[in-house]
């Protein structure tokens, strides 16, 4: 008995799947691990709002940082926890605070007109209030802005 050719299928030898299974229909490729894929992920236009294929930035990488997503709610991204990044700078509202600390003008800067007005009127705690308040702006990790989103470094 004369054996004929074989011709390629698009996914392997026309008789079987490619994996030595004859008589199998013709299958497409599955996703990783031989896992069928999900459908919508993995498209483009499925990622986060403002990115690219795959919800990456244009060059196939995640945004850094800080940067503008087009995400209303966070306009300078997310920190790697997910928190919403604020429009505000740590830096700039721990030296107004050391520095215009008993006029209040960091807390002010920062959106907290309540803590603004009593360092206004005690003098920033004699400079004592203001001056570690500006310290722990500068240092702390958890420091948010009136509308909640963390300060960016």
């Amino acid at each position: 008995m004369t054996e004929q050719p074989q011709q390629p299928g698009p996914y392997g030898p026309q008789n079987g799947n490619g994996y030595g299974y004859p008589n199998q229909p013709n299958q497409p490729p599955h996703g990783a691990y031989g896992y069928a894929q999900q459908p919508g992920y993995g498209q483009p236009g499925y990622g986060q709002p403002g990115y690219g294929q795959g919800g990456y930035a244009p060059g196939g990488y995640p945004p850094p940082p800080g940067t503008y997503t087009g995400d209303p709610n966070a306009p300078y991204g997310y920190d790697p926890y997910g928190r919403p990044y604020s429009d505000k700078s740590k830096v700039t509202a721990g030296l107004l605070q050391i520095f215009l600390g008993g006029l209040g003008v960091g807390r002010f800067y920062l959106g907290h007109v309540g803590i603004g007005i009593a360092q206004l009127f005690t003098c920033g705690g004699f400079g004592i209030w203001s001056l570690i308040d500006g310290i722990m702006l500068l240092t702390g990790d958890n420091n948010t802005d009136a509308q909640g989103r963390v300060l960016r470094g």
